[in-house]
């Protein structure tokens, strides 16, 4: 017999939607993460901030089509599934995020 366990989540409130300009990011702290958030033509997104070549700042570069590219040195990655792209290579991190009440929250999971 097989028992389901509930992955226990939190939504953290990490700024408000006005912060967030229509199609830039902005970077948020949690902890010692960083996390980038975007304001997208249908929602929102989040990614690790670090570009995982050099840690370039993702939320200070060019958003198109859905997808954020590194300031630095011109890497793509997608702001849905966090893949790398313009090759093969490491992506980041997702995370969850939604407005609620005027407000951003991030979904943390445990």
């Amino acid at each position: 017999m097989s028992a389901l366990v509930a992955a226990s989540t939190t939504w953290l409130r990490v700024g408000r939607v006005d912060d967030v300009p229509y199609l830039e990011g902005r970077s948020v702290h949690i902890g010692e993460r960083r996390v980038a958030i975007f304001r997208l033509p249908d929602g929102w997104a989040a990614i690790d901030h670090a570009c995982p070549h050099k840690a370039g700042p993702l939320a200070d570069g060019m958003v198109a089509d859905q997808c954020v590219t590194c300031p630095l040195h011109g890497q793509r990655f997608s702001l849905l599934t966090g893949e790398r792209q313009d090759a093969d290579g490491v992506g980041v991190r997702t995370y969850e995020v939604r407005e609620r009440d005027g407000y951003l929250e991030l979904c943390l999971e445990a």
